[in-house]
């Protein structure tokens, strides 16, 4: 026990410490939010992996979709690689950092106002953030309890209370800059705990093979007639696992705390770094993850799914590990929670402040009292996320834990497509993202409300979130079509930004600050030999 709560009180320590580090940081807008878009390519990518795999992967989807799918549920983790961090970055990286730069937006919610000349679809996409983010908030708090009451036998109310105050120290000290620093930090927790959990629980089996042909062994009429499913390629059910793996990949070129790492990173060499660092972290962080959560029916005499649920599968897979490895464990599971309610309540806070706020109700705000407001609203956003987390506790309240699939499904099911549509067609109109937003948000609160109604494969909020996100990548460039095309001249100007002559085109590749000199030398020599009018790159 002396182990474990040392381990706390240091990780806790050098959290608060750096977000106190960072206040110099943090007194603009820019800088609280965006860390003044100067934020190298190992913090990006860390903070990237940190945020998409919070302690809802580690023990909830790890251990659920790891039991009904055995081994198979690795493809997850695999997607989460290629699709959610690989593609994201190669697609989503450049393009999102030149744009918001040139239209000075901090958020996802603003970019949709000035890149569709719309105050009013700023509006919604604020309002719709707002809505589905508390409960995903909330839902972060869910993997702790199980794992706090294993390893300190404390109540799991302390645990919530402590994780959030003290995230939001250093979230309100440091803003952005204390997140980044503290995700890495994070990161490298994690990806030395995933490891180190998944030797000695296939250890604890006899080893990798002993363990798979254990896996093999077991039957289950109920999922599946075919022996040996569970350790098979594809599982008992290669239709629901591709939905798991479209919502949980795909999802994250829609969700605003994850598009928004990419605004703040600081150049051409730190995006492709990156791209590398984070593909390697999510390899590891969420391919381990669903690969231990496969192993969970060989500790089937330890869990009572009808009794506990799925999230008692990964807890008891770690209970019989010795106690250092245990508070490792912890820490993992702390650091994955901190690091994503970090940037979602970040996320929240600049939303509501820069969105709603600022351009709406109080256009004079300075840059001093929209830092502070945001601070305000961190601790606001924080606060109602415990209180539905205890009441969930208290009252075994089981829906806000679905919440959190359908608050991801109706989230990046509205801004995937306007997002990535923006960032690349000009064609893209208002209406297009009107239609994307509508779509999904309805389609995900009638899952929630009318769910027995639905087809039996959408029936699944995963299902459905994935159907939502696929859907609107049709239904805006056929709304967009069919309704009154943008003003040639603001669409020009937002594509502007990536014809601005450097080198090459920046959509091909970004400046560096360390080439500037280099670059205007060399524009200035060669209009000195040819006697043209050429401008020097910014």
């Amino acid at each position: 026990m002396i182990i474990k709560v040392l381990l706390l009180v240091v990780f806790f320590s050098v959290m608060i410490g750096i977000g106190f580090y960072c206040r110099k940081n943090a007194t603009d807008v820019n800088g609280f939010v965006l860390g003044g878009r100067s934020v190298g390519p190992w913090l990006t990518a860390f903070a990237y992996g940190t945020s998409y795999f919070s302690a809802v992967i580690f023990v909830g989807y790890a251990g659920q979709f790891g039991w009904k799918y055995g081994i198979a549920s690795t493809w997850v983790g695999i997607g989460n690689t290629i699709l959610g961090s690989l593609l994201a970055w190669v697609v989503l990286g450049r393009r999102t950092r030149i744009m918001t730069q040139h239209l000075d937006t901090a958020t996802m919610p603003e970019f949709f106002g000035r890149r569709f000349g719309s105050n009013s679809l700023k509006i919604a996409a604020s309002v719709i953030t707002f809505i589905f983010m508390i409960p995903y908030t909330a839902s972060l708090y869910n993997g702790l309890s199980r794992l706090f009451g294993m390893a300190f036998h404390i109540d799991y109310s302390i645990c919530v209370i402590a994780m959030a105050v003290l995230t939001g120290i250093y979230v309100i000290a440091g803003g952005y800059m204390a997140t980044a620093i503290n995700d890495f930090i994070q990161g490298i927790i994690m990806l030395v705990g995933i490891v180190a959990v998944i030797a000695a629980v296939l250890n604890s089996q006899g080893g990798f093979m002993a363990a798979l042909d254990g896996l093999a062994k077991i039957e289950d009429a109920s999922v599946s007639s075919t022996p040996g499913v569970f350790a098979s390629f594809f599982g008992p059910d290669p239709l629901n696992l591709f939905g798991v793996v479209i919502l949980t990949s795909l999802g994250t070129w829609g969700l605003p705390q994850m598009v928004q790492k990419f605004y703040a990173i600081r150049s051409e060499k730190a995006i492709n770094k990156g791209t590398v660092v984070s593909t390697f972290f999510a390899l590891i962080v969420a391919g381990g993850c669903y690969f231990l959560g496969g192993f969970g029916r060989l500790f089937s005499g330890r869990v009572d799914i009808v009794a506990n649920g799925f999230d008692s599968i990964i807890p008891a897979m770690l209970s019989g590990l010795p106690d250092l490895l245990i508070g490792i464990v912890v820490i993992l599971v702390l650091s994955a929670s901190m690091s994503t309610l970090s940037s979602l309540v970040l996320t929240s806070s600049s939303t509501i402040t820069l969105d709603l706020l600022r351009d709406n109700l109080d256009k004079k705000m300075t840059e001093k009292k929209q830092v502070s407001v945001m601070r305000v609203l961190i601790v606001l956003f924080i606060g109602i996320s415990v209180v539905i987390a205890l009441i969930q506790y208290k009252s075994n309240v089981t829906f806000i834990a679905q919440l959190m699939g359908i608050s991801w499904g109706a989230m990046a099911g509205a801004f995937l497509a306007p997002f990535l549509y923006g960032l690349y067609w000009k064609k893209a109109t208002a209406a297009g993202c009107w239609a994307s937003f509508l779509f999904s948000v309805i389609v995900m609160i009638a899952n929630m409300v009318i769910r027995p109604s639905f087809p039996v494969l959408l029936q699944s909020p995963i299902n459905a979130g994935a159907f939502c996100m696929i859907a609107g990548l049709v239904i805006v460039p056929v709304v967009s079509l069919i309704t009154r095309a943008p003003e040639a001249a603001h669409v020009d100007q937002a594509f502007a930004a990536y014809r601005k002559k450097v080198l090459v085109y920046q959509d091909e590749a970004l400046s560096d600050d360390e080439e500037d000199a280099e670059i205007a030398a060399a524009e200035a020599k060669a209009a000195a030999s040819s006697g043209a009018d050429c401008q020097p790159a910014d």
